[in-house]
């Protein structure tokens, strides 16, 4: 753990000077893993350490109405915040010069997010010359797989940790293009950099008495100074009133640790995909079933899962398969009137938890084949690029962070299993 630099300190006076109240906490770089906040002296619980006021903050009453008013047709609040920074006036953004000095750069976004990794690491696509390709990227990640062709659904349904670089990269597309409608000789660079730095280093951000809009990328403002806090189950309390942000101590801490903030109860799939990282151990991670369920199923029922709300989202977690998974597996041996019966509470007739833990396990194994498979892949391709063989050097951190992850992955079926024996 060391200083971060001085371009850090001018940037924590600027913020001061806008207004802030920094109390026992700094900014540190930690080997191997970035910036950070720590704690300074010894903080008692229940000490505000950090307040950041509104003005202070970039928000979207920062963007001037000439400038929203340019995106006739909309744009969202998301890529609205990105334009602005990238063809701003440049003396209003004059403000936020030493923040943005200790912002990450492209190629720091480059080398952690799968957004921009190069295609053959991130989704790619079969063709005629290579019909077999290798997926390295977790399905809820990728929507792909290596040991499962999908099935086609006719009525997609609506989930927030699957198919997340697909939904990502249509975000970003939809942003790109209602800025290049207004500014055509925009940078696909710059502006993909402005719009990481708003997914990235955004709160969740709402006055008190408005109403939460529908998408809650449209909820967002960049909070300075709070941006160094990481992320961790074991989190200060955050509170926004419409006036600051206030981050409060929720347990004691020594000179020296780590202080952390939560990013909100995230899977290591999404933590990996919106911000470029994953925890080694994550009481909220889980994996979803939905594609091997869906395979294992007749158009019958699926059509009674839609009927009666359990179609998609079967998670597993570090605390093993969800209700919702541990019901659909009953429609694999129960006649449909009784699990009717069942679902509605009305019986339990027939409900075996053997069958039940049987019928689950078999899909826990379907998910455990695929990491062990994926697993191969990269321990290859790690060899190959360790010997030089592979296609960039710059590919073996990827591939061990995604080795990573697929190893955590096939600890949790693992444990998943053991523990329904």
């Amino acid at each position: 753990m060391s200083p971060p630099g001085d371009n850090h300190v001018a940037f924590t006076e600027w913020v001061i000077s806008q207004g802030a109240k920094i109390n026992g906490v700094a900014p540190a770089r930690f080997p191997g893993r970035g910036l950070g906040m720590i704690a300074t002296r010894e903080i008692k619980e229940g000490e505000v350490m950090v307040q950041i006021p509104l003005k202070a903050m970039y928000t979207i009453d920062c963007v001037p109405p000439s400038f929203v008013n340019k995106f006739l047709d909309g744009i969202s609040i998301h890529g609205l915040l990105a334009a602005f920074l990238t063809h701003g006036d440049p003396k209003l953004l004059e403000k936020y010069a030493l923040w943005q000095a200790v912002w990450p750069s492209r190629q720091d976004f480059a080398d952690s997010m799968p957004l921009l990794w190069p295609e053959h690491l991130r989704c790619p696509s079969p063709s005629p010359l290579s019909p077999n390709v290798e997926v390295l990227l977790p399905p809820s990640i990728s929507g792909q797989w290596n040991t499962i062709r999908k099935k086609t659904l006719e009525e997609p349904y609506e989930t927030s940790h699957q198919n997340l670089l697909p939904e990502m990269e249509k975000r970003l597309q939809d942003a790109w293009s209602s800025v290049r409608a207004v500014f055509p000789d925009t940078d696909w660079d710059t502006y993909t950099y402005h719009w990481l730095i708003v997914n990235t280093r955004s709160f969740y951000y709402l006055m008190p008495d408005e109403e939460p809009p529908e998408d809650k990328n449209d909820a967002m403002a960049l909070v300075p100074f709070a941006d160094y806090f990481n992320h961790s189950d074991e989190a200060c309390d955050v509170v926004f009133d419409g006036e600051a942000y206030t981050f409060r101590a929720t347990k004691n801490y020594e000179k020296g640790e780590e202080i952390y903030m939560s990013y909100g109860p995230h899977p290591n799939d999404f933590l990996l995909t919106e911000y470029g990282f994953y925890l080694p151990t994550n009481d909220s991670d889980a994996i979803y079933l939905d594609d091997i369920i869906f395979r294992d199923l007749n158009a019958s029922s699926i059509e009674e899962l839609k009927l009666h709300q359990y179609y998609g989202n079967y998670q597993l977690t570090p605390t093993g398969p969800c209700f919702r998974t541990e019901v659909v597996a009953c429609l694999k041996y129960l006649p449909a009137k009784d699990w009717r019966s069942y679902v509605q509470g009305q019986s339990t007739r027939g409900v075996s938890p053997k069958k039940t833990s049987t019928v689950v396990r078999a899909w826990i194994g379907r998910y455990r084949k695929e990491a062990e498979e994926t697993i191969g892949i990269l321990e290859r391709r790690v060899e190959k690029v360790s010997n030089g063989e592979g296609k960039s050097e710059g590919d073996k951190e990827k591939l061990d962070t995604l080795l990573g992850r697929w190893r955590q992955i096939r600890a949790l079926c693992e444990s998943a299993l053991e523990s329904m024996r």
